[in-house]
């Protein structure tokens, strides 16, 4: 399995039959140069989507299209895409789990909020979510954007995820802090890789703090377009 960073929350994953991609976010990202497009994308056979915002949900719509792949999220916002893009989507809602493959997907609760800019103002995208993602043996907790959550008590027991990808920038979200506390009181990770950091001056730029506090797990700070083999 490989898990490959494209900057801010936006991931590549590797995984067995499947190439996914986690909030893919192209057009203004300023840690994915231009160049490194084609490749982040090349294979891809699903897009998910964890909630609206324009550094989450901007570019998929496009990417499904051209590509001719499914776009896997929130039931909202995928009959909302599926109307107004003629996207093929594959729409479901928080305790469902969906078969991408040989990979399952299984949509969590976050506490966030989830919108786009519309013509009309500001529009509701529904409900922000996390995934636990199932394959080659292991689970991935991508935690979307969120705040802890007493939820992540059962999630962690239920799923017993072993690699987190947690938003750890603060001020939209969790910071190092924080999500490092939700790793410790409520999670058993082998693996953490923080995200929705360093792109903007305003979010926090290292992981020294979650790899202090999280003594015992790999803590990994990704790189660009850099693979991290599992």
């Amino acid at each position: 399995m490989k898990i490959i960073w494209l900057g801010h929350s936006s991931f590549r994953i590797e995984i067995e039959d499947q190439v996914l991609l986690i909030d893919p976010w192209l057009a203004g990202n300023p840690m994915l140069d231009e160049s490194q497009h084609t490749e982040a994308l090349d294979g891809a056979t699903h897009v998910l989507v964890t909630h609206g915002h324009s550094d989450h949900a901007n570019d998929a719509p496009g990417i499904c299209t051209d590509r001719t792949i499914p776009c896997v999220g929130i039931y909202d916002l995928m009959q909302y895409w599926e109307a107004r893009h003629g996207l093929t989507t594959v729409g479901f809602n928080k305790g469902g789990t969906v078969a991408l493959g040989r990979v399952q997907v299984t949509m969590v609760n976050a506490t966030h909020s989830s919108s786009q800019q519309t013509a009309d103002g500001p529009r509701y995208m529904g409900h922000e979510a996390g995934f636990m993602i199932t394959g080659e043996g292991h689970t991935i907790y991508v935690s979307g954007d969120t705040d802890i959550m007493a939820d992540m008590e059962w999630m962690a027991d239920v799923h017993q995820p072993d690699i987190g990808i947690l938003c750890a920038g603060g001020h939209f979200t969790m910071d190092m802090a924080r999500a490092s506390y939700a790793a410790k009181r409520y999670f058993n990770f082998r693996t953490v890789i923080p995200c929705h950091y360093r792109t903007f001056p305003l979010l926090e730029q290292n992981a020294e703090l979650m790899k202090a506090t999280l003594t015992g797990v790999d803590v990994i700070e990704p790189e660009v377009m850099q693979p991290i083999e599992l």
